[in-house]
């Protein structure tokens, strides 16, 4: 399984992000522009908290299996596994949708004489900031369950041919 590469959720949220403040544009000179919902940041910061408690029973699990303390429960690896693969996936989810709201938010800047502009660009701020939390979290996730490097193996994954 590859790590997760920051330069792709960077990128991922930017190319979303300047994707969004043009769509807003033209959607804001047609008529109207859909809204940020309320549940937006909420729902962010629910995979987010989700993720670090994944994160923190794992690392505490695995420092107990290295100190051998009695009756320390393992770690399943296809439980970790399946961990960082749903930390993976809602890394790159939280990178397209804030940078969605990122743009978004950058267009509402422009608007914030009208009260419900303002309130859909703080909300479009705070997904953006839920969103970065995921992405957090999800990092935070890879690296704990992160295997480690195995002297015997030239890091390609395969064993040296003799």
């Amino acid at each position: 399984m590859r790590e997760l590469r920051i330069r792709v959720l960077a990128f991922v949220f930017v190319v979303a992000g300047i994707l969004s403040w043009a769509g807003a544009r033209l959607w804001n000179s047609i008529g109207t522009l859909p809204s940020v919902p309320l549940a937006a940041p909420v729902v962010l910061a629910l995979i987010a908290a989700v993720l670090l408690a994944t994160a923190l029973s794992i690392r505490s699990r695995l420092k107990a299996q290295r100190e051998r303390r009695p009756g320390a429960k393992g770690v399943d690896p296809l439980m970790a596994a399946r961990a960082v693969v749903f930390g993976q996936s809602s890394a790159l989810v939280a990178a397209l949708v804030a940078g969605m709201y990122g743009g978004t938010g950058v267009f509402l800047l422009e608007v914030l004489d009208i009260p419900a502009r303002r309130d859909q660009a703080i909300y479009a701020g705070f997904s953006v900031v839920a969103g970065i939390a995921v992405i957090a979290s999800a990092i935070f996730l890879e690296r704990v369950c992160k295997l480690p490097e195995d002297d015997e193996h030239d890091g390609t994954g395969a064993a040296p041919v003799s």
